[in-house]
């Protein structure tokens, strides 16, 4: 193996000379072999590192800090990565001590030998463009990684408000489809009073419709960065213009309206943002959870159970049984929430075990909300086209249970009064019979008078009572 040999504060080191790191992200690689997941999982992630160290180098050229060649080339390597090129050489593993240190070293190296390349320079050449004297100027790890965090974040939760939306849209449609199927509604598993099931699908689709504005409320909060503060917040080796200087060119760069917080050393060690962040992508995980619940259960049977709708058959359900499908859609979008509330605790406890002036725990952090993101995007749209999109009803079958119900007996008590509804529905429950033919045995309604408060406008969409004309 063709090598070359780099040197930290722990001495001299050999580099395979094919990789773009360098010594600090060989000893990260053998320091965190822990999840087998490398920093690249999240292109976002990698994408928003690239463009802070853009701003960087735009930001001290400026300030003539930087010579024009060496800005150039930084600038131009970073282009590069931005454009999805060499993010196989971000290689450590999500999950690392030193508060991001090793991801920042990750993108100085890699940053820098392309540049250095791009000089037609060797790569380790760092007497004449280095990591840290150049990529990383006017830096610390402790403002670039939680403002790289919060970019990449952008970006992702744009995707995930485009996959909610879609879900959102699909669950619309199946509203207006299904806007005159009438359904029995249920409470507590019980059956209560009737509705159509296009108000079903209409009330889903407001849930979370609400938490595509939450979701922007969100990407509002996190636009505040720490950039310029460097190690704690006070700026320590950063021009004094440069925190303005960068934040503007990152603005450029993003076009993400990222802010300098007006407390650089509250902005360093607070994470309450990524907190609330996770909130959100709980509650919306929660909800998808409920719903996909929902569906298994109005899909149960086909025979023995509620059989309301018929999910659409995406693969065989059993090595045993022949002819079973299962709800394997809404199961997975069940199982994508329990780990997003997973990740949930894992911020919270995370952001609880920050210490002083800074919170160590960012990388675990950083890969919980951009796991959630990705798997909450993937889900919503799966569950979108494979499953709400070809949804069927089973028009008769709900009919006939909301024939069959007990709770129509509610629709009544404007014109017979609460006691003799409850007669009635003990009656029923006891006899068999339907309300239906209970009040008609009862004369407590004519047959015309039964028909018009029992018909559908009058049970879903409260209709005014008409004038009590009780025969008794």
């Amino acid at each position: 193996m063709i090598s070359r040999v780099e040197h930290d504060l722990l001495g001299d080191r050999d580099v395979a000379d094919d990789v773009l790191y360098g010594v600090h992200t060989v000893r990260a690689i053998e320091n965190f072999p822990i999840t087998g997941i490398p920093i690249s999982v999240h292109p976002e992630l990698i994408h928003a590192l690239a463009a802070v160290k853009q701003a960087a180098a735009r930001a001290n050229h400026e300030l003539a800090l930087m010579p024009d060649d060496i800005a150039r080339a930084i600038d131009s390597a970073c282009t590069e990565i931005r454009d999805g090129k060499f993010h196989d050489h971000f290689v450590v593993d999500v999950l690392q001590g030193g508060a991001g240190t090793s991801t920042n070293m990750n993108a100085n190296e890699v940053i820098a030998n392309r540049a250095l390349e791009l000089l037609d320079l060797p790569r380790g050449r760092y007497d004449r463009l280095s990591p840290i004297d150049h990529v990383n100027l006017g830096q610390s790890t402790n403002d670039v990684y939680p403002t790289a965090i919060k970019v990449g974040l952008q970006a992702a939760m744009a995707g995930l408000r485009g996959g909610l939306t879609e879900l959102v849209e699909s669950l619309a449609v199946k509203s207006d489809e299904f806007s005159t199927v009438l359904k029995v509604g249920r409470t507590q598993l019980q059956d209560a009073v009737p509705m159509t099931l296009g108000q079903e699908f209409g009330a889903w689709s407001s849930m979370l419709g609400e938490d595509i504005d939450r979701l922007a409320e969100s990407a509002l909060l996190i636009s505040e960065i720490n950039l310029g503060g460097t190690a704690i917040g006070t700026g320590l080796n950063a021009h004094p213009m440069y925190a303005e200087a960068v934040t503007a060119h990152l603005r450029q760069i993003t076009g993400f309206d990222v802010v300098t917080a007006s407390n650089l050393v509250e902005a360093t060690q607070d994470v309450g943002v990524f907190v609330q962040l996770s909130g959100v992508l709980k509650r919306t995980a929660v909800k998808m959870s409920k719903i996909c619940n929902d569906l298994r259960l109005l899909s149960s049977g086909p025979r023995a159970g509620f059989g309301e709708i018929k999910l659409p058959s995406v693969q065989a359900g059993s090595s045993i049984m022949p002819g079973k499908v299962n709800p394997v859609i809404p199961e997975m979008v069940n199982q994508v929430a329990f780990r997003v509330i997973g990740n949930d605790l894992t911020v919270t406890m995370a952001a609880e075990g920050g210490q002083l002036q800074l919170n160590a725990f960012e990388p675990v952090i950083a890969h919980c909300l951009f796991e959630s993101i990705e798997l909450l995007d993937r889900a919503c749209r799966v569950l979108a086209s494979k499953c709400i999109d070809g949804i069927e009803a089973d028009v008769d079958r709900m009919r006939a249970m909301v024939e069959a119900s007990i709770g129509v007996v509610t629709a009544l008590n404007p014109y017979i009064g609460y006691r003799a509804a409850t007669d009635i529905a003990a009656q029923a429950l006891a006899s068999g019979k339907t309300v239906t033919e209970l009040v008609l045995a009862n004369d407590l309604l004519t047959e015309e008078q039964l028909t018009a408060v029992l018909s559908p406008a009058n049970l879903v969409h409260g209709i005014p009572p008409l004038p009590a004309t009780a025969t008794s």
